[in-house]
Protein backbone atom coordinates (compact mmCIF):
# COMPACT_ATOMS: atom_id res chain seq x y z
CA UNK A 1 0.00 0.00 0.00
CA UNK A 2 1.14 3.56 -0.70
CA UNK A 3 1.77 4.67 2.86
CA UNK A 4 4.00 7.59 1.89
CA UNK A 5 1.33 9.66 0.14
CA UNK A 6 0.60 12.79 2.14
CA UNK A 7 -1.65 14.70 -0.24
CA UNK A 8 -4.40 16.44 1.65
CA UNK A 9 -7.79 15.28 0.45
CA UNK A 10 -10.32 17.82 -0.78
CA UNK A 11 -13.08 15.60 0.60
CA UNK A 12 -11.53 15.73 4.05
CA UNK A 13 -11.32 19.51 3.80
CA UNK A 14 -14.99 19.66 2.91
CA UNK A 15 -15.85 17.56 5.93
CA UNK A 16 -13.83 19.84 8.16
CA UNK A 17 -15.54 22.90 6.74
CA UNK A 18 -18.94 21.37 7.39
CA UNK A 19 -18.68 21.81 11.12
CA UNK A 20 -17.71 24.83 13.22
CA UNK A 21 -14.16 24.46 14.49
CA UNK A 22 -12.92 25.78 17.79
CA UNK A 23 -9.37 25.75 19.06
CA UNK A 24 -9.36 24.47 22.62
CA UNK A 25 -6.67 23.79 25.17
CA UNK A 26 -6.28 20.09 25.90
CA UNK A 27 -7.04 19.13 29.51
CA UNK A 28 -4.65 16.83 31.31
CA UNK A 29 -6.78 13.68 31.40
CA UNK A 30 -10.27 12.32 30.94
CA UNK A 31 -10.08 10.31 34.15
CA UNK A 32 -8.02 10.71 37.29
CA UNK A 33 -5.41 8.11 38.21
CA UNK A 34 -6.43 6.28 41.42
CA UNK A 35 -4.08 5.79 44.36
CA UNK A 36 -4.30 2.01 43.83
CA UNK A 37 -2.75 1.44 40.39
CA UNK A 38 -4.40 -1.99 40.12
CA UNK A 39 -7.90 -0.44 40.08
CA UNK A 40 -9.74 0.77 36.98
CA UNK A 41 -12.45 3.20 38.15
CA UNK A 42 -15.88 3.06 36.53
CA UNK A 43 -16.63 5.46 33.69
CA UNK A 44 -17.79 8.75 35.22
CA UNK A 45 -21.35 9.67 34.27
CA UNK A 46 -21.81 12.93 36.19
CA UNK A 47 -20.99 15.29 33.32
CA UNK A 48 -24.00 16.82 31.54
CA UNK A 49 -22.85 17.35 27.94
CA UNK A 50 -24.18 20.12 25.71
CA UNK A 51 -27.14 19.15 23.57
CA UNK A 52 -27.81 19.33 19.86
CA UNK A 53 -30.74 21.50 18.65
CA UNK A 54 -32.82 18.29 18.57
CA UNK A 55 -31.95 17.39 22.16
CA UNK A 56 -29.29 14.66 21.96
CA UNK A 57 -25.86 14.83 23.64
CA UNK A 58 -23.61 16.78 21.29
CA UNK A 59 -20.51 14.74 20.42
CA UNK A 60 -19.77 16.60 17.18
CA UNK A 61 -16.16 17.48 16.56
CA UNK A 62 -12.68 16.08 16.04
CA UNK A 63 -11.47 13.25 18.30
CA UNK A 64 -8.13 12.00 16.89
CA UNK A 65 -6.47 9.19 18.79
CA UNK A 66 -2.88 9.71 17.66
CA UNK A 67 -2.06 10.85 21.20
CA UNK A 68 -2.62 7.28 22.48
CA UNK A 69 -1.05 5.45 19.53
CA UNK A 70 1.87 4.33 21.70
CA UNK A 71 -0.39 2.41 24.09
CA UNK A 72 -0.43 -1.36 23.44
CA UNK A 73 -3.72 -3.23 23.38
CA UNK A 74 -2.36 -5.99 25.64
CA UNK A 75 -0.51 -5.17 28.87
CA UNK A 76 3.27 -5.77 28.85
CA UNK A 77 4.31 -8.37 31.42
CA UNK A 78 6.43 -5.98 33.49
CA UNK A 79 3.32 -4.10 34.64
CA UNK A 80 1.77 -7.16 36.27
CA UNK A 81 -1.80 -6.46 37.39
CA UNK A 82 -1.53 -2.66 37.15
CA UNK A 83 -3.81 -0.61 34.90
CA UNK A 84 -1.68 2.50 35.51
CA UNK A 85 1.97 3.53 35.39
CA UNK A 86 3.79 4.80 38.45
CA UNK A 87 4.96 8.41 38.40
CA UNK A 88 8.51 7.26 37.70
CA UNK A 89 7.42 5.06 34.78
CA UNK A 90 5.31 7.85 33.34
CA UNK A 91 8.20 10.31 33.55
CA UNK A 92 10.37 7.85 31.62
CA UNK A 93 7.63 7.48 28.97
CA UNK A 94 7.30 11.28 28.74
CA UNK A 95 11.07 11.64 28.30
CA UNK A 96 11.00 9.18 25.42
CA UNK A 97 8.15 11.14 23.80
CA UNK A 98 10.16 14.32 24.30
CA UNK A 99 13.06 12.83 22.34
CA UNK A 100 10.64 12.13 19.49
CA UNK A 101 9.51 15.75 19.59
CA UNK A 102 13.12 16.87 19.23
CA UNK A 103 13.44 14.61 16.18
CA UNK A 104 10.38 16.29 14.65
CA UNK A 105 11.97 19.71 15.19
CA UNK A 106 15.18 18.57 13.53
CA UNK A 107 13.19 17.46 10.48
CA UNK A 108 11.42 20.79 10.28
CA UNK A 109 14.66 22.75 10.57
CA UNK A 110 16.24 20.68 7.81
CA UNK A 111 13.25 21.29 5.54
CA UNK A 112 12.62 17.56 5.17
CA UNK A 113 9.73 15.46 6.43
CA UNK A 114 10.73 11.90 7.27
CA UNK A 115 9.59 9.06 9.50
CA UNK A 116 9.38 11.37 12.50
CA UNK A 117 6.31 13.10 11.15
CA UNK A 118 4.84 9.99 9.58
CA UNK A 119 4.67 7.89 12.74
CA UNK A 120 4.21 10.15 15.74
CA UNK A 121 2.46 10.14 19.11
CA UNK A 122 2.97 11.62 22.53
CA UNK A 123 3.45 10.14 26.00
CA UNK A 124 -0.02 8.54 25.82
CA UNK A 125 -0.90 9.11 29.49
CA UNK A 126 -0.61 6.83 32.50
CA UNK A 127 -2.35 3.70 31.22
CA UNK A 128 -0.37 0.46 30.85
CA UNK A 129 -2.58 -0.87 28.04
CA UNK A 130 -5.94 -0.39 26.32
CA UNK A 131 -7.47 -3.66 27.54
CA UNK A 132 -9.49 -3.40 30.76
CA UNK A 133 -11.13 -6.82 30.56
CA UNK A 134 -9.89 -9.46 31.18
CA UNK A 135 -8.38 -7.78 34.22
CA UNK A 136 -4.98 -9.34 33.51
CA UNK A 137 -4.72 -7.13 30.43
CA UNK A 138 -4.30 -10.07 28.04
CA UNK A 139 -6.50 -11.16 25.16
CA UNK A 140 -8.45 -14.38 25.77
CA UNK A 141 -7.12 -17.47 24.03
CA UNK A 142 -8.32 -18.45 20.57
CA UNK A 143 -10.63 -21.41 20.21
CA UNK A 144 -8.86 -24.44 18.68
CA UNK A 145 -10.58 -23.89 15.31
CA UNK A 146 -9.66 -20.20 15.26
CA UNK A 147 -6.08 -20.96 16.31
CA UNK A 148 -5.67 -23.34 13.36
CA UNK A 149 -7.07 -20.78 10.89
CA UNK A 150 -4.93 -18.03 12.38
CA UNK A 151 -1.74 -20.07 11.96
CA UNK A 152 -2.70 -21.14 8.42
CA UNK A 153 -3.54 -17.59 7.35
CA UNK A 154 -1.65 -15.63 4.70
CA UNK A 155 -0.92 -11.94 4.34
CA UNK A 156 2.00 -9.72 3.41
CA UNK A 157 2.95 -9.95 7.09
CA UNK A 158 3.23 -13.74 7.36
CA UNK A 159 6.74 -15.23 7.03
CA UNK A 160 7.78 -17.72 4.34
CA UNK A 161 4.69 -17.07 2.21
CA UNK A 162 4.51 -17.71 -1.55
CA UNK A 163 2.56 -14.85 -3.08
CA UNK A 164 0.82 -15.92 -6.25
CA UNK A 165 -2.46 -13.98 -6.34
CA UNK A 166 -4.58 -11.46 -4.45
CA UNK A 167 -5.91 -14.25 -2.25
CA UNK A 168 -2.53 -14.30 -0.52
CA UNK A 169 -3.04 -10.79 0.91
CA UNK A 170 -5.26 -9.37 3.62
CA UNK A 171 -7.83 -6.60 3.23
CA UNK A 172 -5.44 -3.94 4.50
CA UNK A 173 -2.76 -5.04 2.02
CA UNK A 174 -5.34 -4.47 -0.70
CA UNK A 175 -6.47 -1.08 0.67
CA UNK A 176 -10.00 -2.35 1.35
CA UNK A 177 -10.31 -2.24 5.13
CA UNK A 178 -8.31 -2.38 8.34
CA UNK A 179 -10.93 -4.82 9.64
CA UNK A 180 -13.49 -4.28 12.38
CA UNK A 181 -13.28 -3.40 15.20
CA UNK A 182 -9.60 -2.87 14.34
CA UNK A 183 -10.57 0.32 12.50
CA UNK A 184 -11.52 1.94 15.82
CA UNK A 185 -8.16 1.31 17.50
CA UNK A 186 -5.07 3.54 17.26
CA UNK A 187 -2.62 2.94 14.44
CA UNK A 188 0.83 4.17 13.45
CA UNK A 189 -0.62 7.08 11.48
CA UNK A 190 -3.85 8.57 10.05
CA UNK A 191 -5.62 8.35 13.42
CA UNK A 192 -8.21 11.03 12.78
CA UNK A 193 -11.80 10.52 13.97
CA UNK A 194 -14.57 13.05 13.42
CA UNK A 195 -18.17 12.76 14.62
CA UNK A 196 -21.14 14.28 12.79
CA UNK A 197 -24.73 14.15 14.00
CA UNK A 198 -28.16 14.79 12.58
CA UNK A 199 -31.61 13.79 13.86
CA UNK A 200 -31.63 9.99 13.94
CA UNK A 201 -28.03 9.49 12.86
CA UNK A 202 -24.44 9.58 14.12
CA UNK A 203 -21.64 9.47 11.56
CA UNK A 204 -18.10 8.45 12.53
CA UNK A 205 -15.64 9.49 9.83
CA UNK A 206 -12.27 7.73 9.98
CA UNK A 207 -9.13 9.18 8.42
CA UNK A 208 -8.05 5.73 7.27
CA UNK A 209 -10.41 3.57 5.21
CA UNK A 210 -13.96 4.03 6.33
CA UNK A 211 -16.96 6.10 7.34
CA UNK A 212 -19.69 4.65 9.54
CA UNK A 213 -23.29 5.87 9.22
CA UNK A 214 -25.13 4.78 12.37
CA UNK A 215 -28.90 5.13 12.78
CA UNK A 216 -30.00 5.92 16.33
CA UNK A 217 -33.70 5.30 15.77
CA UNK A 218 -35.45 2.03 15.03
CA UNK A 219 -33.92 0.49 11.92
CA UNK A 220 -34.48 -2.95 10.49
CA UNK A 221 -31.60 -5.39 10.93
CA UNK A 222 -29.93 -6.65 7.80
CA UNK A 223 -30.98 -10.07 6.48
CA UNK A 224 -28.82 -13.04 7.38
CA UNK A 225 -25.84 -13.33 5.05
CA UNK A 226 -25.64 -9.62 4.18
CA UNK A 227 -22.26 -8.35 5.38
CA UNK A 228 -19.95 -5.34 5.17
CA UNK A 229 -16.33 -4.66 6.06
CA UNK A 230 -17.40 -2.35 8.90
CA UNK A 231 -20.58 -4.28 9.61
CA UNK A 232 -24.08 -2.97 10.26
CA UNK A 233 -24.24 -0.63 13.27
CA UNK A 234 -27.30 0.40 15.28
CA UNK A 235 -27.07 3.09 17.94
CA UNK A 236 -29.18 4.12 20.90
CA UNK A 237 -28.89 6.64 23.71
CA UNK A 238 -28.74 5.40 27.29
CA UNK A 239 -28.91 8.69 29.15
CA UNK A 240 -25.87 10.64 27.93
CA UNK A 241 -24.05 7.53 26.68
CA UNK A 242 -24.15 6.52 23.03
CA UNK A 243 -24.32 2.72 22.73
CA UNK A 244 -23.54 1.18 19.33
CA UNK A 245 -24.01 -2.49 18.50
CA UNK A 246 -22.41 -3.82 15.32
CA UNK A 247 -23.15 -7.14 13.63
CA UNK A 248 -22.88 -8.49 10.07
CA UNK A 249 -19.14 -7.83 9.84
CA UNK A 250 -17.49 -9.52 6.85
CA UNK A 251 -16.91 -13.13 7.88
CA UNK A 252 -14.15 -15.46 6.78
CA UNK A 253 -10.49 -16.21 7.36
CA UNK A 254 -7.06 -15.73 5.80
CA UNK A 255 -6.39 -19.40 5.06
CA UNK A 256 -8.96 -19.61 2.25
CA UNK A 257 -8.05 -19.43 -1.45
CA UNK A 258 -11.41 -17.81 -2.24
CA UNK A 259 -10.93 -14.04 -2.33
CA UNK A 260 -14.60 -13.51 -1.49
CA UNK A 261 -14.31 -15.66 1.64
CA UNK A 262 -11.55 -13.57 3.22
CA UNK A 263 -12.33 -11.34 6.17
CA UNK A 264 -10.65 -8.29 7.60
CA UNK A 265 -8.81 -9.31 10.75
CA UNK A 266 -10.67 -7.95 13.82
CA UNK A 267 -7.28 -6.84 15.19
CA UNK A 268 -4.64 -5.27 12.98
CA UNK A 269 -0.95 -5.56 13.80
CA UNK A 270 -0.41 -1.83 13.13
CA UNK A 271 -1.98 -1.38 16.57
CA UNK A 272 0.64 -2.00 19.22
CA UNK A 273 0.31 -5.11 21.39
CA UNK A 274 -1.92 -7.27 19.17
CA UNK A 275 -1.21 -10.72 17.66
CA UNK A 276 0.88 -10.45 14.47
CA UNK A 277 0.08 -11.30 10.85
CA UNK A 278 -3.51 -9.89 10.46
CA UNK A 279 -4.92 -13.41 10.10
CA UNK A 280 -7.51 -13.63 12.92
CA UNK A 281 -10.78 -15.07 11.52
CA UNK A 282 -14.28 -13.64 11.97
CA UNK A 283 -17.46 -15.70 12.42
CA UNK A 284 -21.09 -14.78 11.84
CA UNK A 285 -21.53 -14.61 15.63
CA UNK A 286 -19.19 -11.63 16.05
CA UNK A 287 -20.76 -8.67 17.90
CA UNK A 288 -19.06 -5.41 18.81
CA UNK A 289 -20.59 -3.13 21.47
CA UNK A 290 -19.26 0.40 21.82
CA UNK A 291 -20.10 2.90 24.56
CA UNK A 292 -19.23 6.59 24.17
CA UNK A 293 -19.52 8.74 27.30
CA UNK A 294 -18.42 12.37 27.48
CA UNK A 295 -16.55 12.86 30.78
CA UNK A 296 -16.02 16.59 30.22
CA UNK A 297 -16.40 18.94 27.26
CA UNK A 298 -13.05 17.87 25.79
CA UNK A 299 -13.00 14.12 26.48
CA UNK A 300 -14.98 11.05 25.48
CA UNK A 301 -14.37 7.73 27.20
CA UNK A 302 -14.75 5.11 24.49
CA UNK A 303 -15.33 1.48 25.46
CA UNK A 304 -15.27 -1.38 22.96
CA UNK A 305 -16.38 -4.92 23.81
CA UNK A 306 -15.79 -7.64 21.22
CA UNK A 307 -17.46 -11.01 21.43
CA UNK A 308 -16.95 -13.75 18.84
CA UNK A 309 -17.39 -17.10 20.63
CA UNK A 310 -16.21 -19.03 17.58
CA UNK A 311 -12.86 -17.20 17.65
CA UNK A 312 -12.10 -16.02 21.21
CA UNK A 313 -12.83 -18.14 24.29
CA UNK A 314 -14.23 -15.07 26.09
CA UNK A 315 -15.21 -11.48 25.27
CA UNK A 316 -12.67 -8.69 25.74
CA UNK A 317 -13.04 -4.95 26.38
CA UNK A 318 -10.76 -2.02 25.56
CA UNK A 319 -11.14 1.48 26.99
CA UNK A 320 -9.74 4.51 25.16
CA UNK A 321 -9.74 8.18 26.07
CA UNK A 322 -10.61 10.40 23.12
CA UNK A 323 -9.39 13.99 23.38
CA UNK A 324 -11.07 16.79 21.46
CA UNK A 325 -8.94 18.46 18.80
CA UNK A 326 -11.24 20.26 16.42
CA UNK A 327 -8.38 21.74 14.39
CA UNK A 328 -7.01 18.28 13.51
CA UNK A 329 -6.95 17.98 9.72
CA UNK A 330 -7.51 14.74 7.84
CA UNK A 331 -4.85 13.73 5.33
CA UNK A 332 -5.85 11.63 2.36
CA UNK A 333 -5.09 7.97 2.91
CA UNK A 334 -4.20 7.44 -0.76
CA UNK A 335 -3.69 3.73 -0.40
CA UNK A 336 -5.00 2.13 -3.58
CA UNK A 337 -3.57 4.75 -5.94
CA UNK A 338 -0.10 3.57 -6.87
CA UNK A 339 -0.40 0.46 -4.71
CA UNK A 340 2.40 -1.47 -6.39
CA UNK A 341 3.02 -3.65 -3.34
CA UNK A 342 0.82 -6.56 -4.44
CA UNK A 343 2.32 -6.77 -7.93
CA UNK A 344 5.86 -6.53 -6.53
CA UNK A 345 5.26 -9.25 -3.95
CA UNK A 346 3.75 -11.58 -6.58
CA UNK A 347 6.40 -10.99 -9.27
CA UNK A 348 9.24 -11.30 -6.75
CA UNK A 349 7.78 -14.48 -5.29
CA UNK A 350 7.23 -16.04 -8.72
CA UNK A 351 10.75 -15.08 -9.79
CA UNK A 352 12.14 -16.67 -6.64
CA UNK A 353 10.23 -19.88 -7.32
CA UNK A 354 11.47 -19.98 -10.93
CA UNK A 355 15.02 -19.40 -9.77
CA UNK A 356 14.74 -22.19 -7.24
CA UNK A 357 13.24 -24.51 -9.84
CA UNK A 358 16.02 -23.66 -12.32
CA UNK A 359 18.69 -24.31 -9.70
CA UNK A 360 17.09 -27.66 -8.87
CA UNK A 361 16.91 -28.58 -12.57
CA UNK A 362 20.59 -27.67 -13.12
CA UNK A 363 21.59 -29.68 -10.07
CA UNK A 364 19.61 -32.67 -11.33
CA UNK A 365 21.26 -32.44 -14.75
CA UNK A 366 24.70 -32.20 -13.18
CA UNK A 367 24.08 -35.23 -11.02
CA UNK A 368 22.82 -37.25 -14.01
CA UNK A 369 25.99 -36.49 -15.97
CA UNK A 370 24.35 -34.37 -18.72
Amino acid sequence: MNKSTFIRSMAASALLAAVSLSSMAVPAAAQQVPADLTVMPPVPTDFDPPKTPWGEPDFRGGWPIDNIASLPLSRPAQFGDRFWLSEEEYNARAEQANRSTEAYKAEEESGKMGMGHWVESDASGRRTSLLVSPANGQLPAFTPEAEALYKAGRSSWTPNTDFNWVTDFDGWDRCISRGFPASMLPFRYNNGIRIFQSPGYVVIALEMLGTRVIPTTTAAEWPQGVEAWLGSSRGRWEGNTLVIETKHVKTGDSATTDQYARNGSPLNMATMGVPPFNTIPTSAEAVTTERLTMSNKDHIIYELTYNDPKVFTAPWTARLEWTRKDDYEFFEYACHEGNVQLRNYITASRAGNLQAASAEELSSEANSGH
